[in-house]
């Protein structure tokens, strides 16, 4: 009985030692944890002081990440004091790591929140967790990109596919090749960049010159935006959206490689034994409308057409931009642009959109700028035979 009596007591001393000791080593590690949360705190409220226009920190280093897309959790809103800032920072330590935090000079109150980090092309999933948490926008960190959780882009993001009106007609900036099905050119690729950095598909419609902006304004909306060889002019400004520009361009001619010394100055083309040809609805019509009083003016439907039909006698020039011109004289030996490097004028050219939509604006110049400090813009002008005009 002594045995068993032992058998049965031994183990269950052992097992109130054992709790015993435990409590007393949770006490200590909740202590030590306390202790922890206020230093870190501490180092936040520091950190916050010295950073008010916003950050977003890493508190397990102590670090700004460059890159991600930061979205407050809804569980420590409102958190403004620096006492309120340990239950920030203890639900950020049972999370990912994360304080975001800002001051507002209106109500003269920080806001501390605990932020999950997204990657950036995650954007329509961290757009539908700042909904989920009650969050009026994410915020894009690499570009100080704000973006309303209900938007434009938000749309975007939940549709899932990016919308672009393109006319399919303009070599090499937008062309539909009917035998694959496809559109390419210089800005059907700045439209996937954007597209990808949005974190959706791309899906391209059909628009023409004429009908451009009738398409842009059209309600329910046929696209997000339209693209290609769209200039930036004050007229657009006043009853749409234009990003900045992306490619210089400005006007001038294509003719026959014969016609070279033919043609050095708009004097020698208004003339009334000029044919001149040119697409309906767009810029160029309404330049040689305005420029060439003299010559004889011939409209045709399809722009893709007439470098053809200049280099076939059917007209002697073709009012063009040039970004366009070089592409044809390299493809077709038929053809010249004697004045590519005097233009008439001067502009850029870039994305057209519904006023309204100034969320999808700010994030389509940002990727712009992005692409011009990272070099990729430059690249893919030199991709095709373009003239780079940006610093």
């Amino acid at each position: 009985m002594v045995y068993t009596w032992k058998r049965l007591i031994l183990p269950m001393l052992l097992a109130l030692s054992c709790a015993i000791a435990s409590s007393a080593c949770s006490s200590e590690n909740e202590k030590l944890s306390s202790d922890s949360l206020s230093a870190i705190a501490d180092k936040v409220w520091s950190f916050s002081q010295l950073h008010p226009d916003g950050f977003t920190l890493d508190i397990r280093t102590m670090t700004e990440p460059a890159e991600g897309i930061a979205v407050s959790y809804a569980a420590t809103q409102n958190r403004h004091s620096r006492n309120q800032l340990e239950d920030v920072v203890r639900h950020a330590l049972e999370h990912e790591g994360y304080v975001g935090g800002w001051y507002n000079s209106v109500n003269g109150l920080y806001y501390f929140d605990s932020t999950r980090l997204f990657h950036e092309d995650a954007l329509p999933e961290a757009i539908q967790f700042g909904k989920d948490n009650s969050q009026q926008s994410v915020f894009i960190l690499s570009s100080d990109t704000d973006v309303p959780t209900n938007g434009k882009i938000a749309e975007i993001a939940l549709r899932g596919a990016l919308l672009v009106g393109t006319t399919g007609d303009y070599r090499p900036l937008s062309f539909y090749e009917t035998e694959t099905d496809l559109y390419w050119g210089f800005g059907i690729e700045v439209a996937q960049e954007i597209a990808r950095r949005l974190g959706v598909e791309i899906s391209f419609v059909k628009t023409s010159w004429p009908t451009l902006s009738a398409d842009v304004l059209y309600s329910p909306q046929r696209f997000d935006f339209a693209i290609g060889g769209i200039t930036i002019t004050d007229a657009r400004k006043e009853s749409m959206l234009m990003s900045e520009g992306y490619l210089v361009n400005g006007k001038t001619i294509l003719c026959r490689s014969e016609d070279t010394h033919r043609f050095t100055s708009l004097s020698d083309i208004d003339r009334p034994e000029v044919r001149v040809m040119v697409n309906p609805g767009g810029l160029n019509e309404q330049f040689a409308l305005k420029n060439l009083t003299h010559a004889t003016i011939i409209v045709h439907q399809k722009n893709e057409e007439i470098p053809s039909l200049v280099a076939e006698g059917k007209a002697d020039v073709m009012i063009t931009e040039i970004t366009e011109a070089p592409y044809y004289v390299q493809t077709d030996t038929r053809l010249a642009a004697p004045l590519l490097n005097a233009p008439f004028t001067h502009g850029e050219i870039g994305i057209l959109m519904q006023k309204g939509q100034e969320d999808l604006l700010n994030f389509v110049n940002a990727a712009i700028q992005e692409m011009k400090a990272d070099g990729s813009l430059r690249h893919l002008h030199e991709k095709y035979g373009l003239v780079y005009g940006y610093q």
